[in-house]
């Protein structure tokens, strides 16, 4: 496998990257047209997005040809994939059919040679994540876990908490996500985040904001109710709790970011100093302030500051309310910081506090694919604002890179 070869013939394909993700599918589909009903083929959108994110994994891939930590984030990427059902024979489909997109938009850039190099690196790719898959099986785990829907808290007409109890022992960490699938809704995924450190009872938390447009959300807010079932992919991310007792934390959470940094803070013990930020676009937003008051009164050394827009003011004023406040915190320096919330925000955020003095490597989030908004729809729009990759990370063994 020759790095160089790999690098330089998908910077040309990704020129083109619409248009060879598009002719992937076609000629995916033509050949194995059995592996259709594997992929969300009924909903254009989630197929739009499903484009979209695995050119963004191939880019993730190419950026770390070289990263020894690689090879584990094949494997835990070929253990998550077991929830779609991935057999080995759809591997050996997907490489032929991916290398066969990549040939025909290289052009004349493409040679023998490099199809040679993207044969032995496909093939690499696919046996790790066969590993992976192969040793979750092995260990008992399920390819995902059906959870009951035990409990149902509505705030708002677009935001619901779900309680479910899966039905096969959930082991992961305080600050994780799973990704959420409905049984009649076969193929998409979303990832959302465990709202709730580990319970004796089982049962976990997850806080769904409906997307307008999103088929998945809506579905989540509007039509789940106690007794159904969903499914739960494997547990990822790499927000989980690292900071000494003895040194203290910032906690900023936006939206329902605070499903993430509620965990989190139910996880530290009572002498432990923390601080937290709460940013809503609206007042209305603020939502379960019985959990905030639960934390309050067990946490002694937990500060709480809510930030929302003025009255009339447009909801991006929650951000620069947001940045206002945190200039005004002193001893950036002593703290380690989390952060959740939408992905724009997270970036601005996490790019103004290193000059706050927050230490570098102590800024800890996770980087979650946007759940709305538009999508380049060209290859000129692609390179002129190229996206950030969004992708599920089943692992985010570099938070905050």
């Amino acid at each position: 496998m020759d790095p160089e070869i790999l690098k330089s013939s998908f910077a040309v394909v990704e020129r083109r990257a619409e248009f060879a993700v598009k002719y992937f599918y076609a000629h995916l589909f033509r050949h194995h047209p059995e592996l259709r009903e594997l992929f969300p083929t009924d909903f254009p959108e989630d197929m739009e997005r499903q484009r979209d994110r695995l050119f963004a994994a191939l880019t993730f891939v190419m950026d770390r040809l070289e990263d020894p930590e690689l090879p584990d984030y094949l494997r835990d990427l070929g253990r998550d994939h077991r929830k779609y059902l991935a057999q080995p024979d759809h591997y050996a489909a997907v490489g032929s059919s991916l290398i066969a997109a990549f040939a025909a938009v290289a052009g004349s850039a493409w040679s023998g040679e490099t199809e040679k190099a993207w044969s032995e690196a496909y093939g690499a790719i696919a046996n790790i994540m066969l590993q992976g898959a192969w040793e979750a099986q092995h260990h008992g785990e399920p390819g995902w876990w059906d959870a009951e829907v035990v409990a149902r808290t509505r705030h708002g007409d677009d935001l619901v908490v779900l309680t479910l109890r899966p039905r096969q022992r959930l082991t992961y960490s305080a600050g994780q996500y799973v990704s959420v699938s409905t049984p009649h809704l076969p193929g998409i995924w979303r990832p959302y985040s465990l709202a709730n450190a580990p319970r004796p009872d089982r049962t976990v938390d997850l806080h769904v904001s409906r997307v307008e447009g999103g088929v998945l959300s809506t579905a989540l807010v509007r039509q789940t109710r106690v007794g159904d079932v969903l499914r739960l992919g494997a547990p990822g991310g790499g927000l989980t709790l690292r900071t000494p007792a003895d040194r203290p934390l910032t906690l900023i959470a936006a939206g329902t970011g605070w499903a993430p940094v509620k965990a989190l803070l139910e996880q530290l013990e009572p002498a432990h100093e923390a601080r937290l930020f709460l940013v809503a676009r609206d007042i209305a937003y603020l939502y379960d302030q019985p959990s905030v008051d639960r934390l309050r009164a067990r946490l002694p050394r937990l500060t709480v500051t809510h930030i929302t827009p003025a009255p009339g003011r447009p909801k991006a004023q929650a951000t620069e309310r947001l940045l206002t406040a945190l200039g005004n915190r002193a001893g950036w320096t002593r703290h380690d910081v989390y952060l959740a919330g939408p992905p724009d925000l997270v970036e601005e955020v996490a790019d103004t506090l290193p000059s706050l003095g927050t230490p570098e490597g102590r800024l800890f989030h996770d980087l979650l694919p946007p759940t709305g908004g538009n999508r380049p729809l060209g290859a000129a729009e692609w390179l002129l604002d190229r996206p950030r990759p969004s992708w599920h990370n089943p692992t985010g063994r570099t938070p905050g890179a």
